[in-house]
C-alpha cells in the first residue's frame, strides 16, 4: 500500500509541475489516407520494429549519439548492418558511444551551437558525395532555466533548430543522392508550449519574457515545420522526411529540470516513463521500414501517424521559418 501511494503521490506530483509534466502524450492516434498504421504495441522497443531488416551498405547519420534515444538509435541502425556515425559534443565523447555498441560506427564531434562544426561535421560527411541513407536529427537541450544566447539567438531554437537545419541543408544532396534518402526530426509533444501564434519571430532573441518551456516549445514546433518543408521541397523524388515525438523518456534531456523533479523522475521514471529502447522505436521504424519508402511530411507517436493540425501543420509558417532560418546561416551555407 506504501508503495502504491508513493507511485500515486509522485504521479501528481509530476503532472502538478506544469512546466515539466512527464505524463504519456494523449493525442488521438489518426491514420491519415495512404499512411499505413503500425502493427507494433506503444511498447515496442527499436529492436523489435526492425527485427528482419537488413541495413547492410546504408549509411545513417545520428546527432547526439553519446546517451538517450541517440545511442539507442545508433546501436540498433548498426546492428541492422547500416554504418552509423554517431556524433558528440566532443569527439571523445562520440568516440566512446561508438567503441559502446558492436557493429560499423565512426565517431563525429557535433556542436550544434557553433556553426563552424557544424559545417565541419557535414563536410566530414559529405566529401566524395558519397549517398547519406538515414539522417537523424536527435540532439537537443530542453527548458534552460535562464536566457542563454548564441548568435544574438535564444540557444534552444539555436541548438534544437538552427544547427540542425544548417546540418541538414548542407547535407540534403547526399540524402537525396541515395535510391531512398530519409531525414527524421525528433520533435516532441511539448510543441503545444510554443506561443499560440506559433514561432516568434520578433522575439528569435528570447529576450521578451523568457519562458523555458514557451521557448523549448518553440524549438520542437520548428523540428515539425522544417519537416513539412523538406516534405514539400523532396516532394516527386524518392526522399522523404517525418518527424516523431518519443513519448516520456527518462534521459539527460531533464538535466535542467527542477532538482527535485530530477530525483523523483530517478525513482519514478522507470515505472512512468518509456525507456530510451522504446523510445528509439518510432526513430528506427521511419529510419528503417520498408513500407514507409513513399511516408513524408507525417508526425509520428508510438510508431503511427498522427494529425496535429494548428501551426504545427501550416504550410506557410513552414516556408517562412525555411527562409528565416536560411537567412540567419547565410554565413554558412
Amino acid at each position: 500500500m506504501k508503495r502504491r501511494n508513493l507511485i500515486i503521490g509522485g504521479a501528481v506530483a509530476l503532472g502538478a509541475a506544469g512546466t515539466w509534466a512527464l505524463t504519456r502524450d494523449k493525442t488521438p492516434v489518426m491514420r491519415p489516407a495512404g499512411v499505413p498504421l503500425s502493427p507494433y504495441p506503444p511498447d515496442a522497443t527499436a529492436e523489435e520494429v526492425t527485427a528482419g531488416l537488413d541495413l547492410t551498405g546504408k549509411r545513417a547519420l545520428v546527432t547526439g549519439a553519446t546517451s538517450g534515444l541517440g545511442l539507442e538509435t545508433m546501436r540498433v541502425l548498426a546492428l541492422r548492418g547500416a554504418h552509423v556515425y554517431g556524433t558528440g559534443r566532443t569527439l571523445e565523447k562520440a568516440e566512446r558511444a561508438c567503441g559502446s555498441v558492436p557493429g560499423t560506427t565512426t565517431a563525429l564531434q557535433l556542436e550544434l551551437t557553433d556553426f563552424d562544426s557544424v559545417v565541419a561535421c557535414a563536410d566530414a560527411l559529405s566529401a566524395g558525395g558519397e549517398p547519406l541513407d538515414i539522417l537523424v536529427c536527435n540532439a537537443g537541450v530542453m527548458a534552460l532555466p535562464e536566457l542563454e544566447q548564441v548568435y544574438g539567438l535564444e540557444k534552444q531554437f539555436v541548438t534544437n533548430h538552427l544547427g540542425h537545419f544548417l546540418l541538414t541543408w548542407k547535407l540534403m544532396n547526399n540524402v537525396m543522392a541515395a535510391p531512398q534518402g530519409r531525414i527524421v526530426n525528433v520533435a516532441s509533444s511539448a510543441l503545444k508550449w510554443a506561443d499560440p501564434a506559433g514561432i516568434e519571430w520578433d522575439n528569435l532573441s528570447g529576450e521578451r519574457n523568457y519562458d523555458p518551456r514557451r521557448a523549448y516549445g518553440q524549438s520542437k514546433l520548428a523540428n515539425c515545420l522544417t519537416t513539412i518543408e523538406l516534405a514539400r521541397r523532396f516532394a516527386g523524388t524518392p526522399t522523404t522526411a517525418n518527424s516523431m515525438n518519443p513519448g516520456p523518456v527518462l534521459t539527460r534531456l531533464q538535466r535542467h529540470a527542477p532538482q527535485w523533479l530530477v530525483t523523483l523522475g530517478d525513482v519514478l521514471g522507470p515505472m512512468l516513463m518509456k525507456s530510451p529502447a522504446e523510445g528509439a522505436s518510432t526513430i528506427c521504424y521511419l529510419a528503417a521500414d520498408p513500407t514507409l519508402m513513399a511516408v513524408s511530411s507525417y508526425y509520428f507517436i508510438d510508431c503511427s501517424p498522427v494529425e496535429l493540425g494548428g501551426n504545427s501543420e501550416d504550410p506557410a509558417m513552414a516556408a517562412m521559418l525555411w527562409d528565416v532560418s536560411a537567412e540567419l546561416v547565410q554565413g554558412y551555407i
